[in-house]
């Protein structure tokens, strides 16, 4: 008894947590759903919550220096306040809301580089943090993002990288901390003048905003510069543009401005 009793004080045979999703699959704003199952350990245990939380692998600039961190946000409790038996299972259903603007991990249906999004489950046991399981999931682009996404290759643009930038976007409403860049190397006919082209979305229930940077100069973010193109692309009628026709004169008219072309 005094041995189990200092297991337990060490945290050893203490309970564990399985997190199963009914569908990995998901897209901005929709719900991810699964159940979570909390395995009783070596003795008896008081819960006091099981969380959830996405998590994304973020790059975060410090004064000259810039390193990736884990991010975890759009933190939910599912259950809190039980008591758990040993070696007993308690059965814990969910629904997940992804938030609108949640990065993209899959592109023209294949994952995309550089991004990975993940749902943690963690288990709080009498002051304990136990972070538990890490699944990952997959977040495709929603009609409105496709559709731009399709143009873009349809200008000949070929997907070069993502990433996910902490920080915001000057003069955009954003609800989360960071922003994803998804970039670009240019056709030949913008080769000249373009070396890179950065798009990110942010998104809302109804519409979204569509950030187009060239080459990443620096400042293009930050108050006082503005953003090489942004405009809003309502979802319900994205389908009545000719979005290759419409961003082929936005890149044009950014090169004229900036004597590229």
């Amino acid at each position: 008894m005094v041995f189990k009793k200092l297991r337990q004080a060490m945290g050893i045979g203490g309970p564990s947590i399985e997190t199963v999703l009914h569908d990995p699959n998901t897209t901005p704003g929709a719900v991810i759903t699964g159940e979570i199952t909390v395995i009783g350990g070596q003795f008896n245990s008081d819960i006091h919550a099981v969380n959830l939380a996405l998590r994304t692998r973020v790059e975060v600039e410090s004064g000259d220096n810039e390193y990736s961190s884990n991010l975890e946000y759009a933190k939910m409790p599912v259950a809190g306040n039980f008591k758990l038996e040993e070696g007993a299972r308690h059965s814990v259903p969910f629904q997940f809301p992804i938030p609108w603007e949640a990065p993209l991990t899959h592109m023209y249906g294949q994952p995309l580089h550089g991004t990975t999004v993940g749902i943690a489950t963690e288990l709080e046991v009498a002051g304990a943090v136990d972070p538990g399981d890490l699944d990952p999931i997959a977040v495709h682009p929603l009609p409105a993002q496709e559709r731009l996404l399709a143009a873009f290759s349809n200008l000949g643009f070929r997907f070069r990288n993502a990433d996910c930038e902490k920080g915001r976007i000057w003069g955009v409403h954003q609800e989360l901390p960071f922003y994803q860049e998804i970039e670009f190397m240019p056709p030949a006919q913008y080769a000249r003048g373009i070396t890179q082209l950065e798009v990110t979305f942010v998104s809302y229930p109804q519409s979204m905003e569509v950030v187009l940077e060239l080459d990443k100069r620096g400042g293009v973010f930050t108050e006082g510069h503005d953003a090489f193109s942004r405009f809003t692309v309502d979802y319900a009628t994205v389908n009545h543009t000719d979005w290759e026709q419409q961003l082929g004169g936005f890149l044009q008219d950014a090169g004229r401005r900036r004597g590229f072309f």
